[in-house]
């Protein structure tokens, strides 16, 4: 006779081997034909990738000249890693001072109106990220309408080349690009605080900065955390926004390492390489993520 709760244990896995097959055929064999380009080898005739499929006779010959010109005397990948870094530090941070106000506006104040600010916040995702920047490709232009603004509308000369690259104008870039994907989880993270939790907070004495800063700020932690997770992990692999706003070795970023590689067949190994070392990179945070979610589904 079976057990009344042997049905349920076998429901819930049933029900994730779908997503686990979407995981194995999606990720788990796409990653591995990335290491097999990466520690494949190379045609003799034709200098194209050959993908090595058996782990014992992988050749580490393209991971080795990609690590060892990293750092040290011939370290020319070294400043696009770490100006990525820095980008996507700066950019997160902005993307997170804009984000938390107007999210928090629409959480708490949003009240009859909080359905037609939700349509306006989603409004960007309509629209194809290359358009938004196309858009701003023809505003920043010398003629375009930011240096009018600038200039009040001609009473003062300004003549600003925006797109002759400059590292402020990919920042500018990467934060309106991705700003709305860290508006979204802290919604959504404000709007799961209970109000009477606030209430409270205020019946004890706490101001309103007292009350944010002890309840609604600690609260929303989790939310933060997944909203940069969220705008980051894409800004480390984005080349578009750098090659299409500046176009300059001097604001080049990791995600042009691996477009450049992968765009002669010769350096491919090298692109997969790079993927490789993205994919370690992001896994730290991701990882640090799920710990935290963790430790606050525990508290």
């Amino acid at each position: 006779m079976a057990r009344p709760g042997g049905r349920s244990k076998a429901l819930w896995p049933t029900l994730a081997l779908p997503g686990v097959a979407w995981l194995f055929v999606l990720f788990l064999i796409p990653l591995y034909v990335v290491l097999a380009i990466a520690f494949g080898t190379l045609d003799p005739i034709f200098r194209s990738p050959v993908p090595v499929w058996n782990p014992l006779q992988w050749n580490f010959s393209q991971a080795q000249y990609v690590l060892t010109h990293i750092v040290g005397a011939n370290g020319f990948y070294g400043p696009p890693i770490l100006r990525t870094a820095e980008f996507v530090v700066i950019a997160s941070a902005l993307c997170l001072l804009i984000a938390y106000p107007v999210a928090y506006y629409v959480a708490r104040y949003g009240g009859k109106r909080r359905g037609l600010l939700l349509v306006l916040l989603i409004a960007p995702f309509w629209i194809s990220y290359m358009m938004r920047m196309l858009a701003w490709v023809n505003l920043l232009q010398t003629d375009g309408w930011v240096n009018k603004a600038l200039s009040l509308g001609g009473l003062f000369p300004v003549d600003i080349n925006w797109l002759n690259g400059r590292p402020l104008t990919v920042l500018f870039g990467l934060v309106y690009g991705y700003v709305p994907y860290m508006i979204l989880p802290l919604y959504a993270g404000l709007d799961r605080i209970q109000p009477s939790l606030l209430e409270a907070a205020r019946d004890l004495g706490a101001s309103k900065w007292q009350t944010f800063r002890r309840v609604t700020l600690p609260m929303s932690k989790p939310a933060i955390i997944a909203g940069l997770l969220i705008v980051s992990l894409p800004m480390v692999g984005d080349y578009f926004t750098n090659d299409l706003l500046s176009g300059s070795p001097n604001t080049a970023m990791f995600g042009n390492l691996i477009n450049n590689a992968i765009s002669s067949p010769e350096t491919t190994a090298q692109g997969a390489t790079f993927v490789i070392l993205m994919f370690v990179v992001l896994l730290a945070p991701m990882l640090y993520y799920v710990r935290s979610t963790r430790a606050e589904e525990g508290t």
